[in-house]
């Protein structure tokens, strides 16, 4: 298994780099497999999303599509798919960051009765109150 850092997979979902765009995909291709698979972690995840939406400008839709395909591509591996799941289905209708939604699951998954924030968005949300 080989990890698989952000600015690779943002190379290989935009295009936008003709050289690091090959690249990406070329190793990608060649390398993730069923049988061994690219490795993407939480944070990796968090910076795509935030990638996506701050630099490239995707629209949440967007966003979620590439979510969901990254979970459901059998050549790749996502850490903690239970709590991915989950916090990418709270993204969907919320008004919180994604990565928001996944230190709410994770926190709560590990044991937490709540995580506390300044954001009133996000203190909505299940696990979560203002501080």
């Amino acid at each position: 298994m080989v990890g698989l850092d952000t600015n690779v997979i943002v190379r290989y979902i935009t295009q936008d780099d003709p050289d690091q765009s090959k690249m990406a995909t070329t190793f990608i291709e060649k390398n993730c497999t069923v049988e061994n698979p690219g490795y993407i972690n939480e944070i990796v995840l968090c910076e795509i999303v935030w990638v996506l939406k701050r630099a490239y400008q995707y629209d949440k839709k967007v966003i979620i599509d590439v979510l969901h395909k990254l979970q459901m591509t059998s050549e790749l591996l996502v850490e903690n798919a239970d709590n991915v799941r989950k916090a990418t289905e709270a993204y969907i209708s919320g008004n919180a960051d994604f990565s928001d939604y996944l230190i709410a699951i994770s926190n709560h998954q590990k044991g937490c009765t709540y995580t506390v924030s300044f954001d009133k968005n996000f203190s909505s949300t299940d696990f979560v109150r203002a501080i």
